[in-house]
Parts: C-alpha cells; sequence; structure tokens
C-alpha cells in the first residue's frame, strides 16, 4: 500500500502543520534563492552594460514583489527557527502555538514595513 504525504493534513495539528509547511517552504525557497544569487553575480562579471542591465531590472515591478516574498521568507524563517529552538529547550511548550502565530504576524508587520521602505 503506498504511504500518503501528510504534509496538507491540517486536522492532526493545525498550527504545527502550517508551520511546518511554511518552515520547509521557505528554507528550499532560500536555497533556490541562494543559487540565483550566485548565478546572477556570476553573470555581472561581463562588464559594465550586464551591471546596467542588471540594474534596470531590479527596478521593475515583479522583482520588487520577489524581494517582499524573499523578504518575507527570510524573516519568518528565522523567527520560527528561533522558536523551534526555543521549543527544542524546553522553554515555550505550553505557548508554542502563541509563539508560532505571533512569529508568522511579526513576519508580516515587518514584510509590510520593509515593502514601504522599497517602493
Amino acid at each position: 500500500m503506498k504511504r500518503r504525504s501528510r504534509w496538507f493534513e491540517f486536522h492532526l495539528h493545525p498550527a504545527g502543520m502550517l508551520a511546518f509547511m511554511i518552515h520547509r517552504l521557505t528554507g528550499i525557497g532560500l536555497v533556490v534563492y541562494l543559487y540565483l544569487h550566485l548565478w546572477i553575480l556570476n553573470t555581472l562579471r561581463q562588464g559594465s552594460q550586464a551591471w546596467d542591465t542588471f540594474l534596470q531590472m531590479m527596478r521593475s515591478p515583479m522583482v520588487l514583489l520577489l524581494d517582499a516574498v524573499l523578504l518575507f521568507g527570510i524573516l519568518f524563517h528565522g523567527l520560527n527557527g528561533l522558536r523551534l529552538s526555543l521549543v527544542g529547550l524546553g522553554i515555550g511548550l505550553r505557548w508554542q502555538k502563541w509563539l508560532f502565530w505571533g512569529s508568522l504576524g511579526v513576519a508580516v508587520c515587518l514584510t509590510i514595513c520593509g515593502i514601504w521602505i522599497m517602493v
């Protein structure tokens, strides 16, 4: 019998499963971003024309939207990782659900502030 993935089974532990899913997705996204970043840095070695093209591309609304997604990913992954570290040490076990929602809220608020600064 084939085993099903439990990624999207919210009925088991809604907040915990959501935290797990977002943490995994942001981690994967940050790894993909790292390789994309290194690839772009490598193309910038081609000279000033490549740099000018890069700057023009970075000012487009789509890239600014992706920067906002990146900012949220960094913030949430870091704050949720801190929450996981505290829970792993036995600190805040009773409040881990509230710590998750708090870290999600802080990440969203700081992302909105970052978007405001970027625009």
